[in-house]
């Protein structure tokens, strides 16, 4: 395998410890309309596809189904929601600001399922958007993960042929494997720094 030519971030679980904040803002939105969201179930269906995606489970598990029309309708408040608690506390590790710092002589993207509005205001305000050449969110596309287009649009803008794919999801991890690019999973966005230094290290 030839050496990487740049790197391809998921943001949700991968750059940011966000899920939880996501959770949290989700509850709050659900839980006066009578739509309970366990961390599990949440874990288990809602991480690695859209927020609309997601309300579309959970209105399926209702009985009757809830009106996925109606629950939109919330989004705008949970949206700003996330961007008031995640600009409060930016969710990105201390290591991880330090890790995308060192890699600024590579292509970088963030590959997101999330909007821009809820990515690129956290990035700023940890101060490493600037070491991000290129920023695909759920608006890029029309078809987002597990579809490859979030992908290779990335691979596309930078000009790139063999990114190393960062996920911590399954629909990440199929995107980027459709993609045809090598894909580094994650459990915990505090693995970042040591996996993806390893994975690049025989290459240097």
């Amino acid at each position: 395998m030839p050496p990487f030519d740049a790197i391809l971030f998921d943001f949700d679980g991968v750059l940011a410890d966000s899920e939880g904040v996501h959770f949290e803002c989700w509850t709050e939105i659900l839980s006066p309309l009578g739509i309970p969201l366990s961390w599990d179930s949440y874990c288990a269906s809602c991480i690695g596809i859209t927020d609309r995606d997601m309300l579309e489970v959970l209105c399926r598990q209702k009985s009757p189904p809830h009106d996925i029309e109606d629950l939109w309708t919330h989004y705008p408040r949970k949206k700003a929601l996330f961007r008031e608690k995640a600009l409060a506390n930016p969710p990105i590790p201390p290591a991880t600001r330090e890790l995308v710092a060192s890699l600024a002589h590579l292509k970088l993207a963030v590959v997101s399922s999330s909007g821009r509005a809820e990515v690129e205001p956290v990035l700023e305000k940890a101060n490493i958007r600037r070491y991000f050449e290129v920023l695909v969110t759920g608006e890029s596309v029309e078809r987002r993960k597990p579809a490859p287009d979030p992908y290779l649009l990335a691979a596309s803008l930078l000009a790139v042929q063999n990114p190393l794919v960062v996920e911590d999801s399954e629909a990440g991890e199929a995107s980027g494997r459709a993609a045809g690019f090598h894909v580094l999973r994650l459990a915990s966005p505090y693995e970042l720094p040591e996996r993806v230094l390893s994975t690049l290290t025989p290459w240097e």
